[in-house]
């Protein structure tokens, strides 16, 4: 595993791991590192399973999918955490998809990620087991969903079904305007720089209340991920006037993914919607999140809300001890770059609440 590590120099610092998302890497915590370092902290960042220039992984989309499901993601952190001499960690801290790794880091080792902050992806908790089956067995039901979301009068599909097929690494690998030029949309569109970002809760999983969210998430049934951030792709100006994603920090990510594609990230999806896993997530079925919690989020972030309920049932029920819950604003999804002022501010609060 590729690791950047931060505030190394002197010995028996409380460690913090921090995990990325998609499409994203451990350089994405470069402006909370040395933060966190300079507080005090040993501060590690891995680039996670399927990314960057961690390797042993398959790149192939027919490859075996068991590798990047949770409990071995959650695996792949303990071994960064016990690498580096420590048996456990102030806390784990994951953005996006790695918030869920987090979040499963703190269900299924509590001893180990004795705090755990999420960012820009609520948890919804243990997938619930088949309860009082013996007196109404199940019927396995198809999601109707999808089917809703091609029949709108402006048909539509759901991102993570996209990025499910064997198309969506090619069509962004080798995206028709250039890979650093479809970053570069792609970023931008779901940042606070793009005006459309005004999120809002969704009253339920149907095809009406899925439609509200931007074509970045529930996209338009004939376009590609690259043709649907095309349409908002910044111009010249707004490029070089971005402070928090200029072009010399862009090109890290571009060059990355040149090299290795997608798919690796990809798969995290396919373990998700492919519910292959479910029965072995459900051996942690109705577990809380019992460790010191926390949740950041950018207010111009429609992740929060893109699962209706789950923000909610997250400070309600998921999350035992929430001790922060906030969204800050001028900022999309990808916080911890956009405003990483305000972030490291927040995990300081939390760190001295939930070390207290």
């Amino acid at each position: 595993m590729h690791v950047l590590e931060a505030g190394f120099e002197t010995p028996g610092r409380p460690c913090v791991l921090l995990l990325h998302g998609f499409p994203e890497l451990a350089f994405s915590w470069r402006k909370v590192m040395p933060a966190l370092a300079a507080a005090g902290y040993h501060v590690l960042a891995p680039d996670q399973r399927g990314y960057g220039r961690t390797t042993g992984w398959s790149p192939e989309y027919g490859g075996d999918l068991a590798p990047f499901r949770f409990t071995n993601l959650v695996r792949d952190a303990l071994g960064v955490v016990y690498a580096f001499g420590h048996r456990h960690v102030a806390a784990v801290v994951g953005h996006d998809f790695g918030s869920f790794v987090a979040a499963w880091c703190a269900v299924i080792r509590p001893d180990v990620f004795r705090s755990v902050v999420m960012m820009s992806a609520p948890f919804a908790g243990p997938p619930a087991a088949p309860f009082g089956i013996a007196d109404h067995p199940l019927t396995p039901q198809q999601d109707p969903v999808h089917r809703e979301l091609a029949a709108l009068s402006r048909p539509r599909k759901h991102y993570q079904w996209y990025y499910s097929t064997p198309e969506a690494n090619a069509d962004m690998h080798r995206a028709p305007q250039g890979l650093h030029a479809f970053l570069r949309a792609y970023y931008h569109h779901k940042s606070a720089d793009w005006s459309g970002n005004a999120p809002c809760p969704l009253q339920a999983w149907n095809a009406d209340e899925l439609a509200k969210l931007p074509t970045y998430y529930v996209m338009e049934l004939d376009k590609t991920m690259a043709e649907t951030v095309a349409q908002e792709m910044p111009d010249a100006a707004a490029i070089a006037a971005n402070r928090w994603l200029p072009d010399s920090e862009l090109a890290v990510y571009t060059a990355e993914y040149e090299r290795n594609g997608f798919q690796g990230g990809l798969q995290w999806y396919r373990c998700g919607t492919s519910g292959l896993f479910d029965a072995e997530l459900q051996t942690w079925s109705d577990r809380t999140i019992d460790v010191p919690s926390a949740f950041i989020s950018g207010l111009q972030d429609w992740g929060i809300y893109q699962g209706p309920g789950v923000f909610e049932a997250m400070q309600s029920r998921v999350c035992t001890n929430m001790i922060l819950c906030e969204l800050i604003d001028r900022a999309g999804h990808w916080v911890q770059q956009e405003q990483p002022d305000h972030v490291n501010e927040l995990l300081f609060t939390f760190l001295n609440k939930s070390t207290a």
